[in-house]
């Protein structure tokens, strides 16, 4: 059986893990013009509170600034800030950005196909089999 700790901390990671996915790929779907550290704090958090648990929103928001810290430090970094301040968006010079936007976009596009499949079917009832 493995030590509390050990289970708390790869909760902690696998988490922070799917921060990290959810910050790019509302960065993603931000487009040019960026979304805000509180924005994107908020979306975060709303993706990974559940009824039975939520996560503290201040750790969250610690997280979320550090990360676009750390991923904007550099003109080639994968995160670069906008000209308003405290705003954030994909770096379009970045391979790994040009990539995760491709990534992104195709899966949204297999997303859109697969409703479109679903609203497409005839789900109407015949009212007047039974009469004939």
């Amino acid at each position: 059986m493995l030590p509390t700790f050990f289970l708390l901390t790869h909760q902690f990671s696998f988490f922070k893990m799917t921060y990290d996915q959810q910050i790019l790929r509302l960065l993603t779907i931000a487009g040019d013009r960026g979304l805000s550290v509180s924005s994107i704090t908020k979306h975060v958090y709303n993706q990974n509170s559940t009824f039975f648990s939520s996560p503290d929103l201040q750790e969250v928001k610690a997280y979320v600034q550090q990360y676009l810290l750390r991923n904007s430090k550099s003109p080639q970094s994968l995160i670069q800030h906008t000209d308003r301040r405290g705003y954030y968006r994909l770096n379009a010079n970045s391979a790994d950005a040009r990539q995760l936007m491709l990534d992104f976009r195709e899966e949204t596009v297999e997303e859109q196909k697969q409703e479109t499949e679903k609203r497409q079917q005839d789900l109407s009832l015949d009212l007047f089999s039974d009469m004939f």
